[in-house]
């Protein structure tokens, strides 16, 4: 639940307005046993996406590893632009990342996510579900849908590399290495403290 003065904070209105939608029926606000005005997560949803289907855009998101894959990029807004010609689609603007799929913290990525979350993007046009991510592509799916936009995969296998794969796959080795090392040190942190302690008993 939100207060009427949290809740005009997250859709950007004054609490005033509110209070004139609540009395014009236009966004009833809900009553609890002291009459105070509150809104539910529900009704900031359904505002989203309001908001979004009145006035939102259409945004073309690009990603590559980096930056010797020129030709991958090229490759992908000349497909999306071709789909979207045929489709009838209008991209308002595009948003392109050079960083690895495992990497969440993307400018172009955040800047995405920040959009679809203040209801701004009513679809996301990707040439590949792992040009967004590489991992946990189903809950930034569903993350964009509560929020009303609509991901719109054109989904060519030849636009996924399998060198960029490779190098996913050897970064998460990596990270898995390194937190089994941390481990090691901190076993052999817990034994030396073992022995100091076997040590000053004695």
């Amino acid at each position: 639940m939100y207060s009427i003065g949290n809740f005009a904070k997250l859709i950007n209105k004054s609490v005033k307005t509110l209070q004139r939608w609540d009395r014009e029926r236009r966004l009833i606000a809900q009553r609890n046993p002291s009459d105070r005005r509150y809104y539910t997560e529900k009704q900031l949803l359904e505002y989203k996406n309001i908001v979004a289907k009145e006035d939102s855009n259409n945004i073309a998101y690009c990603r590559v590893s980096n930056i010797n894959q020129k030709d991958d990029l090229k490759n992908q807004k000349e497909y999306i632009n071709k789909y979207c010609l045929n489709a009838g689609i209008s991209i308002d603007d595009w948003i392109i990342d050079i960083a690895s799929g495992l990497n969440f913290k993307r400018k172009g990525f955040i800047e995405l996510l920040n959009n679809v979350e203040h209801g701004q993007i009513k679809k996301i046009i990707l040439a590949h579900s792992d040009r967004l991510v590489r991992f946990g592509f189903d809950w930034f799916k569903i993350f964009c849908n509560n929020h009303g936009c609509e991901i719109v995969i054109i989904n060519d296998e030849k636009l996924s590399p399998e060198e960029e794969i490779v190098k996913d796959l050897i970064s998460i080795i990596h990270v898995f290495s390194c937190r089994v090392y941390g481990l090691r040190k901190y076993k052999d942190k817990i034994i030396r403290e073992k022995k100091n302690v076997i040590n000053q008993k004695k």
